[in-house]
């Protein structure tokens, strides 16, 4: 098994500010950032701040920029680098700072309070109304979100502009709106909130939310680009103004005959 000295530099500080500081910790064959960071508290820096859950790139805690790239520490591998390299560890920089490598997420937690929740029809029971295969994979694929916030963190609309985060949902619910809208059996016309109120229009489809999506979500191509479709045809298209109400929402079923 091959060892090495690694170099590192890892910021420390906390909302007041901090600098970048140099550590050399011992890296093995087959480890992992985080492996490494566990190591360097044991070791040498017991009070580092840093989010872990399960390292299993499952439940998105351990999100940080590692030379720069947004990144899971428990999915990024050590092998990635040479031991001539040096791996600098550095909070997310879209969110402010608590302390170390650890970020304030409240605001996307307050983002999710204004989505409206899954809505269905009134009087339908139980086996009433069947859903095709092709409709539950549609949205089945957003539902692998593990809300890491990487596609938030590097999201340039939110991180190089700080003040387009009030009027602006971000990737994350951009697919989450585009789950519920593509349900066959959500009522709500969620559209307009989605051009007026949480900013879809922002969005130049950059696709780097899908670049570092580790759950391999394609969120531009299968949730964003789809979503701004139905805005323009909702906001633009007279035509659709002419169809029935239950038309004129791409992907719903007709309701059932009365």
């Amino acid at each position: 098994m091959m060892s090495y000295q690694g170099h590192f530099r890892v910021w420390r500080g906390d909302a007041a500010g901090g600098r970048l500081k140099d550590f050399h910790v011992k890296v093995n064959d087959g480890e992992v950032v985080l492996d490494v960071v566990h190591r360097l508290q044991a070791t040498q820096a017991p009070d580092l701040a840093v989010r872990w859950n399960c390292k299993a790139g499952k439940c998105g805690s351990c999100s940080a920029e590692i030379n720069g790239h947004p990144k899971l520490m428990c999915m990024t591998r050590m092998s990635l680098f040479t031991p001539e390299d040096t791996v600098t560890l550095t909070p997310l920089r879209t969110y402010p700072v608590i302390r170390d490598l650890v970020t304030d997420l409240s605001l996307n937690y307050r983002k999710a309070l204004d989505i409206e929740p899954f809505t269905p029809p009134d009087g339908i029971e139980p086996g009433q109304m069947r859903m095709r295969q092709a409709d539950v994979g549609r949205s089945q694929e957003f539902r692998k979100c593990i809300e890491c916030w990487l596609c938030q963190d590097v999201c340039h609309v939110i991180r190089d502009h700080q003040d387009n985060k009030p009027a602006y949902a971000g990737p994350r619910y951009f697919i989450r709106h585009a789950e519920l809208d593509m349900h066959p059996l959500d009522t709500l016309d969620r559209r307009q909130a989605l051009r007026e109120e949480q900013g879809l229009g922002l969005c130049n489809i950059t696709k780097c939310c899908t670049e570092v999506c580790p759950a391999g979500i394609k969120i531009t191509d299968n949730g964003i680009i789809p979503m701004k479709e139905r805005v323009v045809d909702h906001r633009y298209d007279p035509l659709g103004r002419l169809l029935p109400s239950w038309r004129r929402r791409p992907g719903r079923a007709a309701p059932p005959p009365t």
